[in-house]
């Protein structure tokens, strides 16, 4: 496992802060900041925060965070696995309709969006993961204590050239502050329906 540097990343857009705290790393969101590209709302963003480093195939990424102080219409953070501005996917909590939902948007010139309802995982640390697995990427959750949900299989092409991260984004609000509690590289998953290694 390979615990990566809060400091060794780069962010595709500055948020309005970001510091090291006692619990991890605090990051505040620009009000109006998303991504998406074109599907239904016509709408392009890509004006969210996302944390990057390079993703090597041979390992997964995790990224953990708190869920506390979510309240606003998709105030949202997980993880980001990100090729281009119009070729990315994200992963994480996301507030739909004032309930805390478990969703991912795949994004290859066109967004799509799948979610479900989380009530459950309100106040709670949460962690995504990402793992490849031939031509594809296996996208996991799971809350403090509970055990992995699969919640997306998706195509990952171009083979190469993938980064990932913390992603965080406050379409509509200003004031969204989230901590981050972990980001590791780790073992990668080795059959679709047995739990990932433990790190």
């Amino acid at each position: 496992m390979k615990i990566v540097d809060w400091q060794s990343g780069n962010w595709t857009n500055e948020p309005v802060s970001c510091r090291e705290v006692a619990e991890g790393f605090a990051v505040e969101a620009v009000q109006g900041s998303d991504y998406w590209q074109t599907t239904l709302y016509g709408f392009r963003h890509g004006d969210g925060h996302a944390l990057l480093v390079p993703w090597e195939e041979e390992a997964a990424a995790e990224v953990s965070f708190s869920t506390r102080g979510f309240s606003g219409l998709y105030d949202q953070a997980g993880i980001m696995l990100w090729h281009s501005g119009t070729v990315w996917i994200k992963a994480g909590i996301e507030i739909n309709d004032g309930v805390p939902h478990l969703g991912a948007v795949v994004t290859d010139g066109y967004s799509d969006w799948s979610l479900s309802p989380v009530p459950e995982w309100a106040g709670k640390e949460i962690t995504l993961r990402a793992s490849r697995m031939k031509d594809a990427v296996i996208i996991r959750a799971r809350a403090e204590g509970e055990g992995w949900r699969t919640i997306r299989v998706a195509c990952l092409q171009p083979s190469t050239g993938w980064q990932a991260g913390p992603m965080v984004c406050a379409p509509t609000r200003s004031g969204l502050e989230v901590t981050f509690t972990r980001w590791v590289f780790t073992a990668p998953d080795t059959d679709l329906h047995e739990d990932p290694p433990e790190t």
